[in-house]
């Protein structure tokens, strides 16, 4: 919903009807094409996700400021063309910083948790950035809806250390598709569970997403419920 606004002029942005946007928005994803079990559940996630608009429309920062949009659906390029390695991926939100004809990588949090400081979510986007639009990234920020009203800036992750983080680790996947060896390090872990449990015959098929992936629901325990990201 948010990045939907990037397309719209900045002088007019704040101007659009955010919360009735939200609301036709949500139809895509409501019942169980969004992965909700029950009309109870799904109107606790819409509340949690209203309030987090009302919480940019009151503290807009970025949002009205000028942003880039790169012109592709999905940000990609080739991390190694002779091996056959691309690395691809959408960011939230990209502020345009006119005195330094420069970028800042804006990452919108929905959970309640924080990012563990060894993530590579911010050198992926950071790689991506730099190759797929022509400006230099100077900042890259956090900004955690749940709970906060505005960002919280993180250190840029160094470029060339980024690129071998992320290279060693499309190596390692190439190669466990190449074996059909899929093994987990920690023996089966929280981020395996749920796809073990759909291979098991334990999850709902619901249909297919934007990019042709199966969608499938998979029911939560109360544990995991208090850590629960949308997958």
């Amino acid at each position: 919903m948010l990045e939907s606004l990037s397309t719209i002029p900045t002088n007019s942005r704040l101007n659009s009807p955010i919360m009735d946007m939200f609301h036709e928005v949500w139809q895509k994803y409501g019942g169980e094409k969004g992965g909700f079990s029950n009309d109870e559940t799904e109107l606790k996630f819409k509340k949690r996700g209203l309030e987090m608009l009302r919480r940019v429309v009151e503290n807009p920062g970025p949002i009205a400021r000028l942003s880039i949009k790169i012109k592709k659906d999905l940000p990609n390029f080739w991390l190694s063309e002779e091996e056959g390695l691309i690395l691809c991926g959408k960011i939230d939100w990209l502020e345009y910083i006119p005195e330094q004809d420069a970028v800042h990588i804006i990452d919108f949090k929905t959970g309640k948790t924080e990012e563990e400081s060894d993530s590579l979510q911010l050198p992926i986007y950071h790689l991506l950035v730099s190759e797929c639009q022509q400006r230099k990234v100077v900042k890259a920020s956090y900004w955690y809806l749940d709970h906060d009203d505005g960002m919280v800036e993180q250190q840029l992750p160094d470029l060339e250390v980024a690129r071998a983080q992320v290279l060693a680790i499309a190596r390692q996947i190439k190669l466990a598709r190449q074996l059909q060896r899929f093994t987990c390090e920690d023996g089966g872990c929280m981020h395996c569970e749920p796809f073990e449990r759909i291979l098991r015959g334990e999850a709902q098929y619901v249909g297919t997403d934007e990019y042709g992936t199966g969608v499938y629901i998979v029911q939560k325990n109360i544990e995991e419920e208090k850590t629960s990201e949308i997958i």
